[in-house]
């Protein structure tokens, strides 16, 4: 939740469209439906539910969703993660269930991927302002002392009562890559409280979990946004979900291009610059019935982009429950089995890997 009201204008740009392909065709169901946009989080938000109590469910996740946003905002001086980044090489802060629970889970799969995630990255964020107003590149020597700050193995936790801290004064969180997800997740219990069989949670596109079948009786078709194409109806594919989460990530999402090159959002931990892995775009499904599906999700399109195609697909191949597809820089789409059943219309740009 680092960017700015510019790069919230283009979330809700981004989300447009992968809505329209999603709700396309919709009829008008025999069951009581309620359905509800917004913006928070720093991204678009769709929210739709089928069933008698679905404007309650809708409701309560709209406001569980802005919950959240107060306690992991970086923007808010009394939010959870600023007063870590405040207490940084000082003292243990005690935080709220829910951002001890992200980071705790963070932590635990920065050890799984050997450092390819790291949530730590706060610094670095902030250093390059990428999709604000004071996007740049900084100097070798900024970007080193910044890099010296990243190291997930700083981050110390005290169970007892939710106590984090950062081991080295100047440090930040950066909880973009997951607590959408996590939001996903408690959307989905709101959901599964008030009885709900159908229905869509979207968070700006980049982390949704469909609910049973749309209103047409089919699967939910999740359009993937076609990474070099800024129309509104152009697409890489079309994902069909069913009681899963989906979530995608993408160099496209917030970048400036200077002498060329496209500088974007997704740091490499190892390095502290935009990561150069090879990827331009990278989706991931996982099953209803993996824990933390919705913080897994949104965290593994991170890792399987930093990685590259194919460590990231060698990495994905050993999670159970979990499907994917990396697309490479030059068009080349790397995809599980799992993930390529439920892919279809993919467009003439791209090509399967052999």
């Amino acid at each position: 939740f680092r960017s700015g009201n510019r790069c919230a204008k283009f979330f809700v740009a981004v989300f447009i469209p992968i809505l329209a392909a999603v709700c396309s065709g919709c009829s008008l169901h025999s069951e009581q439906s309620y359905d509800k946009n917004g913006v928070a989080m720093d991204t678009a938000v769709y929210l739709k539910a089928t069933g008698e109590e679905s404007k309650e469910a809708v409701e309560e996740g709209f406001a569980r969703i802005r919950e959240l946003d107060k306690l992991a905002s970086s923007r808010r001086s009394d939010s959870d993660i600023s007063r870590i980044r405040a207490a940084a090489g000082k003292d243990y802060v005690q935080v709220d269930p829910a951002i001890y629970e992200m980071v705790e889970f963070a932590k635990n799969y920065s050890e799984k991927s050997q450092g390819a995630w790291d949530i730590t990255t706060g610094v670095l964020t902030d250093l390059w302002g990428i999709g604000t107003d004071k996007q740049h590149i900084p100097t070798e020597a900024e970007v080193a002392a910044a890099e010296s700050l990243v190291n997930y193995k700083d981050i110390l936790l005290r169970s007892e009562d939710h106590g984090i801290m950062l081991a080295k004064a100047g440090m930040s969180l950066d909880l973009g890559g997951i607590a959408k997800g996590f939001a996903v997740d408690e959307v989905r219990r709101i959901y599964e409280k008030h009885h709900i069989k159908d229905g869509l949670i979207n968070l700006g596109a980049s982390s949704m979990f469909a609910f049973g079948k749309n209103q047409k009786g089919g699967d939910w078709r999740i359009g993937i946004k076609h990474p070099r194409s800024d129309a509104k109806d152009v697409y890489l594919g079309v994902v069909s979900v069913s009681d899963e989460n989906i979530s995608t990530s993408g160099d496209y999402e917030r970048f400036f291009v200077q002498d060329g090159v496209r500088y974007h959002h997704i740091f490499d931990p190892k390095t502290g610059y935009p990561a150069r892995s090879g990827v331009m775009s990278d989706s991931v499904l996982v099953a209803a019935d993996v824990e933390h599906g919705g913080m897994l999700s949104d965290m593994l399109t991170t890792i399987l982009f930093v990685l590259g195609p194919e460590k990231g697909m060698a990495f994905l191949n050993g999670l159970d429950g979990v499907e994917g597809e990396i697309t490479s820089t030059d068009g080349t789409v790397y995809v599980s089995d799992g993930f390529r059943s439920h892919l279809s219309d993919v467009n003439g740009d791209f090509h399967y890997s052999e």
